[in-house]
């Protein structure tokens, strides 16, 4: 992971130990690089991303996607929780292997809600997806 920034994410660590043995550990997710602007994580299609014609499901890209978003929004908003309540998806182009990355970043937030947008990429960045994402901030972090 390649921190871009000269301040730092002191909740990146939090994250990153309560992503362990979770749907994202699962899904083979990892975050490539944070700056204050962006995020970027990125994956290697295996087999179990495949759909049954052998392109990447869209469920995928819908994780990866919600997943960076989230985390910007995370790391936005370090000392609350936040849930999606809204992710709205476009499907470019397929992809059957190969590294995918995505890269999130806010477009607004106001006090109980934050959109972020995201976009997934092949490695020689060629548009396989995008999507928005609306986040509702909780109060406190749950435990």
């Amino acid at each position: 992971m390649e921190i871009t920034s000269g301040s730092s994410f002191p909740d990146l660590k939090r994250l990153e130990q309560a992503a362990k043995d979770t749907f994202w550990d699962y899904i083979g997710c990892e975050i490539v690089e944070v700056n204050e602007k962006e995020v970027v994580v990125g994956f290697d299609i295996r087999p179990h991303h495949l759909n049954l014609i052998g392109i990447l499901h869209g469920g995928m890209h819908a994780s990866a996607i919600d997943s960076a978003m989230g985390i910007i929004v995370m790391l936005a908003r370090p000392n609350t929780s936040a849930v999606t309540v809204g992710l709205n998806m476009n499907y470019v182009a397929p992809v059957t292997e190969g590294r995918v990355l995505v890269t999130a970043e806010l477009i607004h937030s106001s006090r109980k809600l934050i959109t972020a947008q995201a976009y997934a990429r092949k490695e020689n960045g060629d548009l396989l997806a995008f999507g928005t994402g609306t986040f509702r901030v909780l109060d406190k972090i749950s435990s």
